[in-house]
């Protein structure tokens, strides 16, 4: 077997395996978000400031986590390409 083609197979594993992980992390966070709300529904004594930067919060942590998989994305797209163009270089 090739050195590319392992590389490639390790880069699928990774990708396979973030993808994994990341959708964990993804439903852990979500039931976290619905619990905080239920939280926030039920306690009255909670000023409105409060609930707004909390709820601000929960929205800046869901953007990031969408941001941080798009990096990761693009850096697994990036190394795939370079491989490929090591590959054919290598052919010529």
């Amino acid at each position: 077997m090739e050195n590319n083609e392992i590389v490639k197979k390790m880069i699928e594993f990774q990708k396979m395996s973030f993808s994994n992980w990341y959708g964990t992390v993804s439903m852990v966070q979500d039931q976290s978000r619905s619990a905080v709300d239920m939280m926030l529904e039920q306690s009255s004594w909670v000023p409105e400031d409060g609930r707004t930067a909390v709820t601000n919060w929960l929205n800046t942590c869901r953007e990031e986590r969408g941001r941080f998989k798009a990096y990761v994305e693009d850096g697994f797209t990036n190394m795939e390409k370079y491989l490929d163009m090591s590959q054919k270089s290598a052919s010529e």
